[in-house]
Order: structure tokens, then sequence, then C-alpha cells
């Protein structure tokens, strides 16, 4: 196979991982590269046996120095090869999420072979991250082919606005930045979602303006809400609060510590007439709890527990695992018996396994016992790959405690 690319040889260990489907090659896993090379272009990767493993972008600066691209020996890296990977990622979102285009992710990184790109859709609005060098010096290319794909489709692109600014960034050696790239869109745009109307502030609001992920799970939760008294726990832009609402709760109380938030939320309640079915509260979630478990009246029969990720690293994952715990178990003393609790995690650090063991301590010390009526992950537009871990991150369970 004659290329032109540098080529990086790397351990036995980054090779099983490899072929197993992982796609990242850390810097202390490259024992010998040969061949001249620029941060951010595509090289090539070999076992210690001489064996092509694919090829992906480098960078030195970074954690991860090598992210595959392709496996395929015959890929050339020119636009053609992201059109198609582009085309290939709306693809499978128009025929999984049906309905739900309008308002989806788009790319989701790794799991659709682009290395360090996030695309959500909001309607004729893209909001964008990118977090690695190769994907940032292509980027001109990646939006141009977007904007051309969906005008294919029948969806014209009035703006794209991207949202670098996270810190990872720092880490690939590449300058923070928010900005238009293509468009104006003003900033606001209103988006539906299990037929409940959202104001996304895709510039100031956290990440790019909304969390698709939960789309699902919101209707999951929702389906067992009608009647019940509901406490919505960092509500955040009142996303299960409405969801609650809408489908015939008693009540809801949404509760955040942030006021932008709530005013988010409260803005949501007005766009969809419900601004009487549900009430707000400011105040810290976990001194609520505590409250609220001390008190033992049993005011809420379903408790859903959404908090941001407790943890983003592996180092502070015992810390992680004692907020959930703390806050799991005191939503559980909450609840009377036959009562109902939705709890999830973001953190893709705080693994599967070690959430349902939490969840099992909480219970145990909270003297209750757990029916599970559900397991669910992120929604598909957020695709999973297997072989790759770190694209599972979402766990949500809803229970009854008995």
């Amino acid at each position: 196979m004659a290329r032109d690319h540098a080529k990086f040889t790397v351990t036995e260990k980054c090779e099983r991982s490899l072929r197993s489907g992982h796609v990242w090659v850390y810097g202390e896993e490259v024992t010998a590269v040969d061949g001249e090379y620029e941060n951010g272009t595509v090289v090539d990767v070999y076992s210690q046996k001489c064996k092509w493993l694919g090829a992906g972008f480098v960078n030195d600066n970074s954690k991860i120095r090598v992210r595959i691209l392709s496996r395929n020996p015959n890929d050339k890296f020119d636009r053609e090869f992201f059109r198609r990977r582009l085309d290939y990622a709306i693809r499978y979102r128009r025929q999984v999420m049906g309905d739900d285009f309008d308002a989806c992710r788009l790319v989701f990184g790794e799991a659709d072979g682009l290395p360090g790109l996030t695309v959500d859709r909001f309607g004729d609005i893209l909001v964008t991250e990118v977090l690695s060098l190769g994907c940032d010096k292509i980027r001109d290319v990646i939006y141009g082919e977007l904007v051309s794909l969906l005008a294919d489709i029948g969806v014209t692109v009035r703006a794209i606005y991207e949202r670098s600014d996270s810190p990872l960034r720092d880490k690939e050696g590449l300058p923070r930045f928010t900005g238009y790239v293509y468009g104006d869109g003003g900033g606001h745009v209103t988006i539906s979602e299990n037929g409940i109307l959202y104001d996304v502030d895709y510039e100031g609001g956290q990440k790019t303006g909304f969390f698709l992920d939960q789309k699902y799970n919101r209707a999951a939760a929702a389906r067992i809400a009608p009647g019940l008294r509901v406490l919505d726990c960092f509500t955040h832009t009142g996303a299960f609060a409405l969801n609650c609402a809408r489908a015939g709760a008693a009540s809801v109380l949404a509760v955040d510590i942030s006021r932008d938030a709530l005013d988010s939320a409260r803005k949501n309640a007005s766009l969809n007439g419900l601004d009487g079915s549900v009430e707000f509260l400011e105040c810290d979630v976990f001194d609520y709890l505590t409250e609220l478990s001390a008190s033992k009246s049993h005011m809420f029969d379903y408790i859903i527990l959404d908090p941001p990720a407790f943890t983003k690293s592996t180092a502070t994952v015992g810390s992680a695992y004692r907020g959930y715990k703390d806050i799991n178990m005191r939503a559980m003393k909450s609840l009377p018996r036959g009562g109902y609790l939705a709890t999830c995690s973001c953190s893709h650090f705080m693994k599967d396994d070690m959430f349902r063991r939490m969840l099992a301590d909480a219970a145990s010390d909270a003297a209750v016992s757990l029916r599970q009526i559900e397991a669910r992950r992120q929604s598909p537009d957020h695709p999973i790959l297997w072989g790759v871990p770190e694209t599972e991150y979402l766990k949500f369970y809803i229970f009854q405690i008995v």
C-alpha cells in the first residue's frame, strides 16, 4: 500500500484496542515514527509487525496523538471523503429520528467517524463544536458540505454558529472560539420536542443551547406522570417538568439553583401555555432534598433527578459517587411507598455498573427496595459505537419505591 503519509508504529496493546473497534492512539502508545508530517494532517498507523491498522488525524499537542478516521486502505481524505461521512450521518438521523429530525444531533464525533466534531440541528440553525485539530483544519469543508447536503433534502440552513469554547480545545493546542461561521441567526430559535416548544439560546445557553439527548427519556418519564405530584430537580430549561405537566401531572415543582435557568424554564412554560401548571423554586437541590427527606412529609409522589455531570475525569469519580448517592438516597427517603423515581447520570466516567451499584447503596441506606420500570440511554441521534466506550455516557432509570 503506497502512501505519502507518515508511518506511526504502535504497541501491541494499542493494536488490540484498535482491532476491537477503538479509535484513539495515545502518545505513549507510539513506539516509532517514520516520515514527516504536520499536526492536524492524516498519518498511517501500523502494528509492530508492520500491519496497517488505519489512518487518522495526528496532533502531538494532544494526549490523544492519533484519532482514527478510517480503516479502509483505499480511502483518500479529500473533500468527497468528508462529504460521504456527513451524508452518512445525516441519512442515519433521518432514518432513526423520523419526525424528530428537525431538532437532533446530526454529528456525534467518533460515533460518526468525524472525531471531535459535534453538530446539533435546531430547525434551520446548526450549532457546532470542534474539539480536534484535524477537524478544525477542515472546518470550511465541513460547513460547506453540511449546507449543501441539507439543501439536497430540502432543508435550508439559515446560520451555523460555532461554540468551540470548551477547555478541551486548550489540550489540542487550539484557541477557543465562538461565532457565526455561516449566515446570522439572531441567537435564539424555537424548537418542538415531544410536542412541547422550547426557546433555544444557542449563543448563551449551556453547550449548544439545549440537551437533545434526553428527548425520549423525557417522554418515558412523562408517561407515568398523570395524577402524580412531581418534583423536577436540576430542571435547567424545564424540559422534564413541562413534559410531566403536559401529560397531566397533579402538580409540578421545578427546582434549580440557577436564576437564569429558571427564567428560561418559565419562558418555555409560557410558550406552551403551562404557566399555571408548573411552579418554580430557586434553591440548592442538595439542601432542598435534605430538608424534604428530614421532614418525612411525602409531599411528592414522583421525583426526577437530572443533575449535571458530577465528574469529568477518573480522578473525581469517588466524590461523584458520593454526590450521586446522596441525592438519590434523599430522594428515595422523600418518597412514599409506591412512589416513583427517575434518575440519571450524564458522565461517561460514571460507568453503568458503578451507577447501578450506587443506586443499590442509596436504596439500602434509605431502607427501600427499587422496582425497575425502565433502563434507558441517550437518544439514537447520539449513537453508541461499540468498541468506543466514550460514546456511551447517559444512564437513565425509572423505578418504583417498594
